[in-house]
């Protein structure tokens, strides 16, 4: 299944960044630092955790997250600070275990690290311990941007996530 940018004006209008529909076009490496903590390493990172936490039957993941979050932390300097400390925490604990950023593992590495942090169990806690950061600024954020888009309610067996028009013949189908 493709994520397309139909899926990140979905996800963006369900994480209420509606007036940033239009940023994607804009490259992170072109903003300033200063009005916005993420850039491209930040990025690269996202698309890394989305590598290891999303279905891998889902295409398209780089272009959808790098996107999304153009979109997503445009308007948003104190989530995007949350984020950005999440990715140096998680780059911080990389390294003391392999030498290296996330981002440049590979994905079997790259799993095990977020299972030994615990990331894909602890609290998502936005000013709570390392790993409840990581897990609701990195893997809850982006798990919500997939499963608020109609391909990533596919995969989840909604076929229309809250807030997206399907038309009547949606629920006028019976059981399959």
């Amino acid at each position: 299944m493709e994520l397309t940018r139909r899926d990140v004006l979905a996800a963006l209008g369900a994480a209420g960044a509606a007036g940033a529909v239009g940023a994607g076009a804009l490259e992170l490496s072109q903003r300033d630092s200063d009005d916005n903590p993420v850039g491209d390493h930040e990025v690269a990172t996202l698309v890394a955790v989305a590598d290891v936490v999303y279905p891998s039957e889902v295409e398209g993941v780089e272009s959808f997250v790098r996107e999304y979050s153009v979109g997503r932390f445009r308007d948003r300097p104190e989530y995007a600070a949350g984020v950005a400390g999440a990715v140096a925490v998680l780059d911080d604990y990389t390294q003391h275990w392999h030498d290296a950023d996330f981002a440049v593992l590979d994905a079997n590495e790259r799993e095990q690290l977020l299972a030994g942090m615990n990331a894909d169990t602890a609290d998502p806690v936005p000013d709570g311990e390392e790993r409840e950061r990581v897990r609701y600024y990195l893997v809850n954020e982006l798990l919500y941007a997939l499963f608020s888009t109609p391909t990533g309610g596919k995969l989840a067996g909604i076929e229309n996530p809250q807030g997206h028009p399907g038309g009547t013949a949606s629920y006028q189908r019976g059981p399959q």
